[in-house]
């Protein structure tokens, strides 16, 4: 079976009272819907540093959420020198420090990870698909940089956008972009 590519590039979540601390109390103000029901790129860029390197213009994704995190890829943690670990979005278990700057303020918290490669999903096309009792597929991709990619876990959550989420270092090592197929192998 097929599932479309989003490509996650690095990105910020934030809680409200981070959001205000960092940027002050105007509302988190979207610049596109994203593919994933209710979920938006916002207008609302900033900076995140460690002790051996800074990226800026790093984007704020919205709406804001109960956490705050950031997700990086494992080349902007070799960049700023950290070790993040390959989480589900949420999970900040072991999440590396890392310091985000605003026009307001700035702060240094545990919330850097690398999210999982995952399949966001519904519960109606996951019974549909056969995937109720799968947690984890493999995916393999045509083309000159073909291959198979494993532990991709499935997420399901509603509502819900059929699509599997890779980070840009993923997406890049395999030639793919936003909106390519790959077929899902059980």
């Amino acid at each position: 079976m097929k599932v479309s590519v989003g490509v996650s590039n690095r990105h910020i979540h934030l809680t409200k009272e981070d959001y205000q601390v960092l940027c002050g109390c105007e509302p988190l103000e979207e610049a596109r819907s994203l593919n994933q029901p209710g979920q938006f790129a916002s207008n609302t860029y900033l900076t995140i540093k460690t002790e051996k390197a800074t990226i800026n213009h790093v984007r704020v994704l919205g709406p804001l959420r109960p956490y705050t995190q950031v997700e990086i890829s494992r080349t902007d943690a070799y960049t700023l020198g950290i070790d993040p670990p390959i989480n589900e979005s949420g999970n900040l278990e072991g999440a590396s420090m890392i310091t985000i700057i605003g026009p307001f303020g700035a702060m240094t918290k545990e919330v850097a990870i690398l999210a999982n490669r995952h399949i966001h999903i519904n519960h109606q096309d996951r019974v549909r698909l056969g995937l109720l009792n799968v947690s984890k597929v493999k995916v393999k991709i045509e083309g000159e940089k073909g291959g198979i990619l494993d532990n991709v876990y499935i997420k399901e959550q509603e509502p819900s956008y059929f699509e599997l989420h890779l980070d840009t270092d993923d997406a890049n090592s395999h030639g793919l972009k936003n909106g390519d197929e790959v077929e899902i192998i059980l």
